[in-house]
């Protein structure tokens, strides 16, 4: 019954594209957004609209008491220890740079290592290597089999005493692999490594526990999970945050300031210089409460049982191959797959005709597609909304683009 529900709230679902009823299957991409969400954005600019942790006044009081609450709400989201470990970003690649620029350039010497894998997104990969052309950092990678799953027994072979940070995806946003960042962390922390973990793909789609998990770092954006772009978080233990130095220089991050120098306010003010994007981090709050009305392992039920019929039927298809683990146990809703003969371009166009909008392209990994000798791939990425109704009208719109490019071929098969 979740996704009857959720289209009822959600009016672009309920648009026509070409024609033909909106599949919207890249969500992994961006999620769509719930009324109650729309509402709570208008609600702000149009009742309580001011600066917070300034202004004295009762509307910049109440606006700064919901960008706190907040703050809090995300916090319980992920089962933080407190609220104070949540610093709000612009989203997942911002708090993954603070880390690099903060931590990573005030603890890191030459020599020192940082793990990574094969299967990173780009923001997950490009901040490491700014920071070790700067640092003389060396950075090693842990490969992934022909299923899509982490070689662990390079990950022993790779993690030693100079290691300082693994930093790993929790779920790729090719492949679909759901890492054991659990297992990785204790593993880690057996050698005095840190573990931030990437849960741009994770932490909207399943039950994600920052305590249970180990880690150190926890780095997510709101647009993924039914709210509003620009706004994310990253999650950090508070004495990690405490002795980190600050990112942005300005307004509000300070306690004192002289002409020869500056004093900085306690996590998480201090990384929150100038006038924050306070709407849309307490719209944030708002997609928080409308996901969990459902519940983070109802959705996670949703999605694996969809994504098992999607997987059947896209085997179906001639000439289809999907990336990444077979296994819906091991993998969350993000499906990328190749059509041999056919540009990936092309194969998003022509759904696009048909209604279906999915994502072409590297999808910002590119050392993944290297590795599997691709320039690119198609993704179909499911979320709440979507029903086995949208998995048929993808597998027919790719008999459409079989017809369309391998005429002879798809003759034959029919």
């Amino acid at each position: 019954m979740i996704p009857e529900r959720v289209r009822e709230d959600c009016a672009l679902l309920q648009q026509r594209v070409h024609g033909k009823p909106l599949v919207y299957l890249d969500s992994a991409a961006t999620s769509q957004k719930p009324r109650v969400v729309l509402e709570a954005l208008a609600r702000y600019y149009s009742e309580y609209n001011a600066n917070v942790h300034r202004g004295i006044y009762a509307m910049a009081e109440l606006a700064t008491q919901r960008y706190e609450e907040a703050r809090a709400r995300v916090a319980r989201f992920i089962n933080a220890p407190r609220p104070e470990e949540v610093v709000f970003t612009r989203g997942t690649t911002e708090a993954i740079n603070l880390v690099a620029y903060t931590w990573g350039r005030a603890t890191l010497r030459p020599g020192d290592e940082i793990l990574l894998t094969e299967m990173e997104h780009h923001s997950n990969m490009v901040p490491w290597q700014l920071l070790a052309a700067e640092k003389g950092v060396r950075l090693r990678f842990v490969p992934f089999d022909h299923h899509g799953q982490l070689v662990m027994e390079e990950f022993d072979r790779l993690l030693t005493e100079h290691t300082r940070l693994v930093a790993v995806t929790h779920q790729s946003n090719v492949l679909g692999t759901i890492n054991p960042v659990g297992e990785i962390a204790r593993r880690a922390h057996g050698v005095g490594a840190l573990v931030l973990v990437d849960g741009a793909q994770s932490v909207p789609h399943m039950p994600v526990d920052v305590q249970a998990l180990g880690c150190d770092f926890l780095a997510f954006s709101a647009h993924k999970m039914c709210g509003p772009t620009g706004a994310g978080a990253l999650w950090a233990r508070y004495e990690l945050l405490q002795a980190m130095p600050p990112f942005h220089g300005g307004g509000e991050m300070i306690m004192l300031v002289t002409l020869e120098g500056a004093t900085y306010k306690d996590p998480p003010h201090k990384f929150e210089a100038g006038t924050p994007n306070i709407a849309d981090c307490i719209v944030w709050a708002t997609a928080i409460d409308y996901l969990e009305g459902f519940g983070m392992a109802a959705i996670r039920e949703h999605e694996r049982q969809l994504l098992r019929y999607a997987l059947g039927q896209l085997r179906e298809v001639p000439g289809v191959r999907v990336l990444g683990p077979e296994d819906v146990e091991q993998r969350g809703s993000a499906i990328a797959f190749d059509l041999p003969g056919v540009h990936p371009h092309d194969v998003a166009q022509v759904l696009d005709q048909e209604g279906i909008a999915v994502r072409a392209g590297h999808h910002c990994a590119q050392p993944l597609h290297r590795r599997l000798g691709l320039a690119a791939s198609t993704r179909a990425s499911l979320y709440l909304y979507n029903t086995p109704g949208d998995i048929d009208a993808l597998t027919r719109g790719l008999e459409t683009v079989r017809r369309l490019f391998t005429p002879r071929t798809a003759a034959r098969d029919r």
